[in-house]
């Protein structure tokens, strides 16, 4: 009788609490489930549970965390005296397995004067958001392609470690899941690692800092780590990540081998080249050749601009060519007139084309000096001229090659209007012979329309806007066309 009392006085003082309590019987009976423990099977009736340990384990199924089946089921360890503490199993209803929970479970096991058991408890946790939430966290955590390894701050172990470190590192799991941070060293070759460890020590947040870590294969690999204070599985931990810079290195590497072949050719190259900003031409190095070419040296033009030097002599001529350069990229064998340090004026064919260095824009500018082939050209054409004084004694077809020879190439019709088609030659021929409209309809058995027509592509062809200014261009350029060459 006293024993029944006390149960139900037991009753009373478990029926209200939050956790869940099962008690039962040396026989394998269960006894008594307060509210709490039903809710953690779904259940609404002690019935529900089960009469016996048996019935029990025939309507919930239990897997430890560790994914087994367990030999034991928890219950029956309390049966048998047996204390623990803290086993977290997935319990799952049979008949609705929609309905399952995690639960976290320690046994109680009291007995009286003579040792033998007088209450066995099983006291049960809910634990299921918890575990949601940590399931969430790691199905994040592996799935993140930022290397990262949890190390636990208790005892400085890694407990997690995702793909993204795996692979590279080139650890295996095992490798790296319960050493230690200082035999897989997340902190080796740290620029800052007396720092780092007295905040790991403490649980402090580690901030970013260049490390070099060592490699299975007995390489390394340069990275930034950081160490950030986390709870997982209430236990305090460490969070760190990492950040591979060895592409960036490899990246830096390649970038300086070829801004150290570029740097080679520009200073050893014969023709004189300037490099300068893309925005505002302001020179930022010359090669040996524009020194020796043009007398200016590095110190005096580095930070300045062709127009400040006045290198240009024509103001208009530099700024058609910037504008060029800064609209479309480039700008090839453009002739113009550049201006010496000492004021003597050279002829120079000018190219130049944005180039990328680093992650600013450049403009680099090739000046071939061609003063000596033009002074060439101008002493020809003056002897040219001086024999054509007197022609009487030339046949017509050599003074038109004379006048051809005369005109330098860039000036031809050909090079100047380089899509005239056969008709539209006819027609300028014509016009310059002096003929209208009506003329050349006759001459070419066209119509009018016709003639204006082509008349009008050609104009805009030649950019002129009348016929006497397209009579003009062409007997500037060998029209008309003399009737043995038809």
């Amino acid at each position: 009788m006293v024993v029944a009392v006390d149960r139900h006085e037991l009753r009373q003082i478990i029926a209200g609490l939050s956790e869940g309590v099962i008690l039962v019987e040396p026989d394998q009976t269960i006894a008594y489930a307060n509210e709490a423990a039903l809710a953690m099977h779904g259940a609404e009736t002690i019935g529900e549970l089960g009469e016996t340990v048996d019935d029990y384990r025939g309507r919930f199924t239990l897997r430890y965390r560790n994914n087994h089946a367990p030999n034991q089921y928890p219950m029956e360890r309390v049966v048998s005296g047996e204390r623990f503490h803290d086993v977290i199993v997935e319990v799952t209803r049979t008949d609705r397995p929609e309905v399952d929970f995690v639960h976290s479970l320690r046994s109680l096991v009291a007995t009286d004067r003579e040792g033998n058991p007088s209450c066995l408890a099983l006291i049960l946790k809910d634990v299921s958001e918890q575990f949601e939430a940590e399931e969430r966290f790691e199905a994040t955590f592996n799935a993140n392609p930022a290397p990262a390894v949890i190390c636990r701050l208790s005892d400085l172990r890694h407990v997690k470690v995702n793909h993204g470190f795996l692979e590279m590192t080139g650890y295996t799991r095992d490798a790296v899941i319960g050493r230690s941070v200082y035999e897989v060293d997340v902190l080796a070759g740290a620029r800052s690692r007396d720092l780092a460890i007295a905040r790991l020590n403490t649980g402090a947040t580690i901030p970013q800092m260049e490390a070099c870590l060592d490699l299975p294969d007995g390489s390394s690999r340069f990275v930034i780590v950081a160490g950030q204070p986390i709870e997982f599985g209430d236990e305090p931990c460490m969070l760190f990540t990492f950040a591979d810079l060895e592409l960036r290195r490899k990246a830096e590497k390649a970038l300086r081998q070829s801004e150290e072949r570029f740097a080679k050719a520009f200073h050893l190259t014969p023709v004189p080249t300037l490099l300068a900003r893309a925005e505002g031409f302001s020179i930022t190095g010359v090669n040996e050749a524009f020194t020796r070419v043009f007398g200016y040296s590095a110190d005096k033009v580095t930070g300045r601009t062709p127009a400040e030097l006045g290198l240009w002599v024509h103001d208009a001529a530099r700024t058609r060519f910037e504008t060029a350069v800064a609209r479309t990229g480039y700008v090839l064998g453009l002739e113009v007139c550049l201006r010496h340090e000492d004021g003597t004026n050279f002829d120079c064919l000018v190219s130049a084309e944005r180039v990328e260095i680093g992650d600013q824009t450049f403009a680099l500018l090739v000046l071939q000096d061609i003063t000596e082939r033009k002074r060439t050209e101008r002493e020809l054409f003056e002897a040219i001229e001086t024999v054509m004084a007197d022609t009487s004694w030339f046949s017509r077809g050599l003074i038109e090659k004379l006048t051809t020879l005369r005109r330098p190439a860039s000036e031809t019709r050909d090079a100047v209007v380089p899509n005239v088609t056969g008709r539209e030659r006819q027609i300028l021929d014509l016009i310059c012979r002096g003929l209208d409209d009506d003329g050349i309809a006759q001459r070419l058995g066209l119509s009018r329309n016709t003639v204006r027509n082509h008349a009008a592509s050609l104009y805009r062809k030649l950019a002129v806007h009348k016929r006497s200014e397209a009579i003009v261009w062409g007997r500037n350029n060998g029209f008309p066309i003399s009737e043995a060459s038809k």
